[in-house]
């Protein structure tokens, strides 16, 4: 098999259309930690359905003049992790497999990094763990503007519609509101259960 190289941002749960990409068994995934931390992205941000619609979920960021990825340290003033669990709960207690992932979701709101990087990653791990899925990534050494791997820095956005095509599942409110495409993976996990490494295969990779 020819391997792609591909540079990825980390994301704090990440949508779905950043799994499809990283768990191509084609792609060798490489992260990015020297990135100069752009605000209003993934980074610190996951996207949820809620009773309303949209809901973002945000860590909070010290602003301790540091720039780099590798560097941004997460905010303990308020307790977020309290405020997103208890979003995640009320948006997703009716899903059909939420109660069945709700001990191993609740261990990434238990976790108490010092970094951002540090915390996406090991949630990242525990949302492996429930995918069943063991993907290897390496994070890269320097920042590189033109990088010689697929640079998909900036491919997700928080703004824009997904460039990624994927089929309609049933979300706990998608009667009322109607499907909400790539959100974060725990929609897809909550609502598909142990069919969402499927789903994520069938996704039209755009890059």
């Amino acid at each position: 098999m020819n391997m792609t190289n591909v540079l990825l941002p980390v994301f704090y749960l990440p949508p779905i259309s950043w799994f499809s990409v990283f768990l191509n068994p084609e792609n060798e995934i490489v992260f990015e930690q020297f990135e100069n931390f752009p605000k209003q992205t993934y980074r610190n941000r996951a996207n949820i359905f809620g009773a309303n619609g949209k809901l973002s979920l945000i860590i909070p960021i010290n602003h301790n003049g540091k720039r780099e990825l590798k560097d941004i340290e997460i905010s303990y003033r308020e307790d977020w992790r309290a405020l997103h669990w208890k979003s995640i709960k009320t948006a997703y207690q009716s899903s059909p497999y939420f109660e069945f992932y709700e001990d191993k979701l609740k261990k990434i709101f238990d976790l108490k990094e010092k970094n951002l990087l540090d915390f996406n990653l090991k949630a990242l791990e525990i949302v492996q763990q429930i995918l069943k899925t063991e993907k290897a990534y390496s994070l890269n050494t320097e920042y590189i503007k033109n990088p010689e791997e697929i640079n998909l820095r900036e491919k997700f956005s928080a703004k824009q519609p997904s460039a990624f095509e994927m089929d309609e599942y049933y979300q706990t409110f998608s009667d009322k509101l109607g499907f909400i495409q790539d959100l974060s993976i725990l929609d897809l996990i909550c609502n598909k259960g142990p069919e969402s490494l499927t789903y994520i295969r069938n996704i039209k990779q755009s890059y």
